[in-house]
């Protein structure tokens, strides 16, 4: 009995609500009704422009518009044709949801039977300024990416502007827009509530969790205390208490009738604070000595680098191959080119005296 029962409540997957025609109320309306709203100057224009659009919208429904531009207002009423009598309420939504800076072309969905609207006010949410710009544009993000986010998830139009938040879509996702721009102005970023959101989302698929808590399944956040004292880097251990007043300080009376001093006489006390300051300004004198003299040591040489090393060595083979070089020369000058073109001139003396012979 109590599955049957579970089953009645569950809503089929595609269905709507019939629609409400003209046989559902033949009569008509007894009672005329009517809202009105006004806008801001800078939205004059934009309305001007798109008035005959709204004006054909609005009298599919059998609603009449009026746009007072002298006074800056806009009104809708019933006529005697109106059968609906909710569509009064849905031209109230659209007229105001205009005069707040929502294009025509997402406004005018809210005439749709499953489309509502919500008019958020965060102006007197956040007292200091700087904090409620701050967090009017945590909402929106980088680049819009926060809302677009948030739109995405809830199946809504978002609007941020001024003062309010402009919100168009199903009842459900309605709810949870508001909820995640109350939270953005108690300073709870829009984030968690996204991830929230995505995870609702994955867990709304599964048919089986549809009658479990989801508890187990959404994240914690933990509001975080920022404004902690700071502890001190260095801490006093506190002293066992003690009932007896701590002991007090040897005067200098004390001191000098302890060492003595006090029953010198006045030029030996004299004498002896002036040889006591001579010994200060001795080792003062000392000190500045130092310091000044260390502008004269000289500061240490770097060893030399390991190219100067290898210098001398090459310079030594150099010399052994001059040397060796030296030597070879000797050696070539040994040789006897010298010796050599004398007996080659006296050879060839004799050989011409012999042919002188021959021929004689």
């Amino acid at each position: 009995a109590r599955s049957g029962e579970c089953e009645l409540l569950t809503v089929p997957d595609g269905w709507r609500e019939p629609a409400f025609t003209r046989e559902d109320n033949p009569r008509g309306l007894l009672e005329e009704s009517s809202f009105a709203t006004l806008f801001p100057k800078y939205r004059e224009a934009y309305l001007r422009e798109s008035w005959p659009l709204v004006q054909k919208a609005l009298g599919e429904t059998h609603i009449k518009a009026t746009l007072d531009l002298i006074e800056g207002s806009i009104t809708v009423c019933t006529t005697k044709k109106t059968f609906d009598p909710y569509a009064i309420v849905r031209a109230r939504d659209l007229i105001k949801l205009l005069a707040r800076s929502v294009p025509f072309e997402q406004a005018v969905r809210i005439l749709q039977d499953d489309v509502a609207a919500d008019i958020i006010k965060i102006g007197t949410l956040v007292r200091n300024r700087e904090r409620f710009v701050k967090r009017r544009q945590r909402l929106i993000g980088p680049k819009g990416s926060t809302l677009k986010a948030l739109e995405l998830l809830t199946g809504c139009y978002v609007m941020v502007q001024g003062n309010t938040v402009s919100a168009l879509g199903p009842h459900n996702g309605l709810k949870e827009v508001r909820k995640v721009v109350m939270d953005t102005m108690k300073n709870i970023h829009p984030i968690y509530n996204i991830k929230t959101l995505m995870i609702k989302r994955e867990l709304a698929k599964d048919p089986e969790l549809r009658m479990q808590s989801w508890e187990r399944f959404l994240p914690n956040f933990r509001h975080k205390n920022l404004n902690k004292r700071k502890e001190p880097k260095k801490k006093s251990a506190k002293k066992e208490y003690t009932p007896f007043p701590p002991q007090q300080p040897e005067s200098k009376v004390d001191k000098e009738l302890a060492t003595g001093e006090f029953f010198l006489r006045e030029s030996v006390k004299k004498r002896k604070k002036m040889e006591e300051i001579k010994v200060k300004q001795a080792e003062a004198l000392t000190k500045k000595q130092e310091e000044r003299n260390k502008a004269f040591i000289p500061p240490k040489e770097k060893p030399l680098m390991k190219k100067t090393n290898k210098a001398p060595s090459e310079s030594k083979l150099d010399i052994e191959a001059i040397k060796d070089k030296v030597k070879k020369a000797k050696n070539k000058k040994l040789g006897a080119p010298i010796v050599n073109p004398a007996p080659a001139s006296s050879s060839t003396a004799t050989d011409k005296k012999q042919k002188k012979k021959n021929k004689g």
